[in-house]
């Protein structure tokens, strides 16, 4: 099951600022590869990324809002994540991505996949609600909430690749919006590695 933003319409995000975690995190991601900003939407998180200098491919099932973002330069692709006959549609090549980020967007079926696309020493900085989030407003259907450490336990969910976990958080915020979230950000094992440099 999926659940997209909730902070209002796409458009409304568009001049948001970025995730205090991803701008918390921005700074680990390998230099010379692309970052895929996944169920961008509006796009602050492609406008961030792009602004500190990294090559970016906004995904999102918009054609609108994508339109936008080429129209400022960056790299689009149109997906519908959910699409196909196995519940979802994953067209990213494996190992090709320094880092995926994902904020307020949960279908379970792209973790082995996305794991699978980061490159050896790429990040996973991935953000969105949990349970508890009923009592501050949507999402609130337990199947698109974040159930007590989901995120650690689907950084085993494709067992060809190992995660490091660098962080995660559990817990309320109050910014942008009262909201119970959880969040991760971990790093891909390369051949040989054994612990992150921070």
């Amino acid at each position: 099951m999926s659940a997209s933003s909730t902070l209002g319409t796409h458009g409304t995000l568009s001049d948001a600022p970025a995730s205090a975690w991803v701008q918390r995190f921005a700074g680990l991601i390998p230099a010379g590869g692309a970052v895929l900003d996944l169920a961008c939407g509006a796009g602050r998180h492609s406008r961030f990324l792009r602004a500190v200098g990294l090559e970016v491919l906004a995904a999102d099932r918009d054609p609108v809002l994508l339109q936008a973002l080429a129209a400022e330069g960056i790299l689009t692709r149109q997906v519908d994540l959910e699409a196909g006959p196995q519940g979802f549609d994953w067209p990213f090549e494996a190992s090709s991505f320094a880092a995926i980020i994902v904020t307020n967007y949960l279908h379970r079926p792209l973790f082995p996949r996305m794991l699978a696309s980061l490159r050896a020493d790429g990040l996973l900085i991935y953000e969105t609600f949990a349970i508890g989030n009923a009592a501050f407003g949507r999402p609130s259907n337990p199947d698109f909430l974040l159930a007590d450490a989901e995120l650690i336990a689907q950084m085993r969910s494709n067992s060809e690749v190992k995660m490091h976990v660098l962080a995660y958080e559990h817990g309320y915020v109050d910014q942008p919006k009262p909201a119970i979230v959880q969040r991760i950000c971990a790093r891909k094992a390369a051949s040989g590695s054994s612990h992150d440099h921070l």
